[in-house]
């Protein structure tokens, strides 16, 4: 009888490609989070969208651009999390305050908004 294979969840791949419906909410969630938070310490958030990808950037005066974290959506609220990483020039597969892979997009981003605190 051959192995049975067996699937395991890999928070690094796959994904879906975000609804329409959905980049708008998450869109909301993320600039609420950033006004409550980290007023004054940003000049502009950057949201963008592709495919399965939230990109979170943050633009402070002066002339001081920050790529702070890559989300991977999976489903409403469980999205990966990649923290883009200076010393790499990369992002690379993060976990959420609590230890998972997966969780909201705004605690990605007050996880990744350390850059703003400086």
């Amino acid at each position: 009888m051959p192995p049975r294979k067996t699937w395991v969840f890999n928070p690094g791949v796959g994904g879906k490609k975000i609804p329409d419906p959905i980049k708008h909410v998450v869109e909301e969630r993320i600039k609420r989070t950033a006004e409550k938070h980290f007023k004054g310490k940003y000049t502009r958030l950057i949201i963008r969208f592709k495919g399965k990808f939230c990109y979170i950037d943050a633009y402070r005066e002066p002339n001081v651009f920050f790529h702070l974290c890559r989300l991977r959506y999976f489903d409403d609220d469980n999205w990966g999390f990649a923290f883009y990483t200076y010393s790499h020039e990369k992002y690379e597969l993060s976990v959420y305050a609590n230890g998972k892979f997966t969780g909201k997009p705004e605690d990605a981003f007050l996880l990744s908004a350390v850059y703003l605190t400086a």
